[in-house]
């Protein structure tokens, strides 16, 4: 039995879905701008370890994450060449260990460059900085009444640092709505970048744009973008798809998501009309029902509120989840499917013959975005790549 047979359910990455989504966004990108590949949440709940080899086999060598243990994991699964950039928080214990495997981090605020100058004065080398500057998000970066103070602490200490980048976030360029805020954040950007000039300060790169700000603003797209759930086959809202398929003449979705999660038949049972089918009193069978019994749950990141909710696919038919989702394992109405027996492939995303479960039907019916519900699939499901 493989590694993926023998557990309650796994996860398959397709490396050629992978590279089409790739090539529909590389052709969107300005000419000479790189792409970073965010990886943050477990790569969006794909699996940092098994994803990182299918984007650096696709050409990727420049990635992102969040913290120091999302680090760690792209440690142990990246070549030597790939280059890492940290986002968010690292602690005082975990600086040295960034500093010596040369990876790029967020300076976004003084007291944390202080912290970073002092410990590459202790360790030696030089520490690979993107400056976050505070456009109008609100959240981290370094504002205007710290400037002058940020070019002084750059100037002095240049031996000990390299300026990789200076960066910012828009707030919410998915959303029509954000436009004045994203163009106002846009001009305060541009501001300090000819202000660093001015006091001759240059970084190797200039970036501020994420998957829906590569789309709906190309002319910021700057030197660098920070490419997240695009890469995975999906949009950041229906209002993203919609505009780019205006803008580019289409009526089809070009992206596909690269991920199918699957799980197998555990046992079949016969339940009477008249009983009820799990916990509770939520579903009444009303004639002699067939169900299959499928060893996953909300444990594993099949929600809860999918209980009488949900649909999986068995021998290619779309089927209805009976009764309350349980820790570990749910009911599916097989009645109208002959033939069903234990060990058959369900599918809880993905394709199956002709049908398929999409993460955005999944999270509908759930009420959660795609990026929440894929974030909250367990690391510990095994995942795999299709070729």
């Amino acid at each position: 039995m493989t590694k993926t047979e023998s557990s309650s359910s796994h996860i398959i990455l397709d490396q050629q879905i992978f590279q089409e989504n790739l090539s529909v966004i590389q052709k969107s990108l300005n000419e000479g701008v790189k792409l970073s590949a965010v990886i943050k949440g477990n790569a969006y709940g794909h699996g940092i370890s098994t994803f990182v080899p299918l984007a650096e086999n696709a050409g990727i060598s420049h990635f992102a994450v969040y913290g120091i243990e999302e680090a760690r994991e792209f440690a142990a699964a990246a070549t030597d060449i790939a280059r890492l950039m940290i986002m968010g928080y690292i602690s005082k214990e975990d600086l040295p260990w960034v500093l010596h495997k040369g990876y790029e981090f967020y300076i976004y605020d003084l007291n944390q460059l202080i912290l970073v100058l002092h410990t590459v004065e202790k360790v030696g080398g030089k520490a690979r900085i993107h400056v976050e500057m505070e456009t109008g998000m609100n959240r981290t970066g370094i504002d205007e009444l710290e400037f002058e103070d940020l070019c002084e602490m750059l100037h002095s200490n240049n031996h000990l640092l390299t300026l990789c980048g200076v960066c910012t976030h828009f707030a919410g360029a998915e959303s029509l709505s954000n436009r004045e805020r994203i163009l106002n954040q846009a001009t305060r950007f541009d501001n300090y970048f000819k202000n660093f000039e001015r006091n001759n300060i240059y970084f190797e790169l200039k970036h501020a744009a994420c998957s829906a700000a590569v789309l709906r603003y190309p002319e910021f797209q700057y030197d660098m973008v920070r490419i997240g759930i695009l890469l995975y086959g999906f949009w950041p809202n229906q209002e993203t798809l919609g505009a780019y398929l205006t803008e580019v003449g289409e009526t089809r979705d070009p992206l596909t998501s690269i991920l199918s999660w699957k799980s197998q038949v555990m046992t079949i049972k016969k339940v009477k009309a008249g009983e009820y089918i799990g916990y509770g009193t939520s579903y009444l069978a009303n004639q002699t029902t067939r169900i299959a019994i499928i060893p996953v749950g909300y444990a594993y990141g099949y929600a809860r509120s999918l209980s009488n909710h949900g649909r999986v696919l068995i021998h290619g038919q779309r089927v209805p989840v009976v009764g309350i989702v349980n820790m570990n394992m749910m009911a599916a109405d097989i009645t109208n499917i002959g033939k069903v027996k234990s060990g058959d492939e369900v599918v809880l995303i993905g394709f199956q013959e002709d049908n398929r479960i999409t993460v955005a039907s999944f999270g509908e019916m759930s009420s959660q975005m795609n990026y929440e519900l894929l974030a909250r699939l367990p690391h510990n499901i095994p995942r795999t790549i299709s070729k």
